[in-house]
């Protein structure tokens, strides 16, 4: 099995599960990547960018992927939808043999960086949100509201407080439900925020695992929750929610 360098922090984590997913599919066909070149059509180089983070693979060479691991085609496609979408890479067009075309690359590889600072931005940011929050409460079952009323502006009206989220498990047709999602693909990384992260902490409490309050807030501990959950059911370890995570927190 190859032996592959670590991805840039700042990789957004659409594009990250993605290149993950490749790199398994690519160790499974066995093949090196002069080989992967010579029988998808793509250079050694463009192979390296795609595997490295660097650029999003067109839609074809992500096909061709599949086929030669023998993974199914509509798996990796979503996936690469997905990353495409995050890194506003032009899906479907087949670069020509032995090099991308440069230009294209070189827009995809700024949107890319650019998108990755914007994620890395946010995720500091609710990090120190997260950390202001916990040091009010650590461990608490939830976390203390914050109202309208301690930060806006003298004589604006009052907003209702921030919902609380709360966690009443329930299994409906196989699977576990807490009250606050229902989904069973929303793709959550640190830095995300919302009922779908909410959801997620109240499964892995569920399921035995602490993310920490529960507070809608995707921080360091749940990641650490999600990496153990993962670990437990045998998943990639990449400290990502997608539909296989979901899947394991469903039950």
């Amino acid at each position: 099995m190859s032996r592959w360098k670590g991805l840039p922090e700042e990789l957004d984590p659409r594009v990250r599960q993605l290149v993950v997913r490749l790199r398994r599919v690519k160790d499974h066909s066995g093949l090196s990547l002069r080989q992967l070149a010579a029988k998808t059509g793509y250079s050694t180089s463009s192979w390296e960018r795609y595997l490295s983070g660097r650029c999003v693979p067109p839609r074809e060479a992500v096909e061709a992927m599949a086929r030669l691991g023998g993974e199914d085609p509509a798996r990796l496609l979503a996936l690469h939808e997905v990353a495409s979408e995050a890194s506003g890479t032009v899906t479907g067009q087949r670069a020509p043999a032995g090099a991308d075309a440069p230009r294209h690359h070189g827009r995809a590889l700024r949107i890319t960086l650019v998108a990755g600072s914007v994620a890395l931005v946010l995720a500091v940011c609710s990090a120190i949100l997260l950390a202001v929050r916990l040091t009010d409460g650590e461990g608490q079952a939830a976390a203390a509201p914050l109202t309208a009323s301690a930060t806006a502006p003298p004589g604006s009206p009052k907003r209702s407080e921030t919902p609380a989220y709360m966690c009443r498990a329930e299994r409906i047709d196989g699977r576990w439900y807490a009250g606050n999602s229902r989904t069973l693909t929303a793709v959550l990384a640190v830095g995300h925020a919302g009922p779908e992260v909410a959801e997620a902490q109240c499964l892995l409490r569920e399921a035995g695992l602490s993310p920490g309050v529960v507070d809608g807030i995707f921080g360091p501990h749940t990641r650490r929750a999600v990496q153990g959950l993962q670990k437990r059911s045998g998943l990639v370890v990449d400290g990502i929610i997608g539909p296989h995570t979901w899947k394991a927190l469903r039950g």
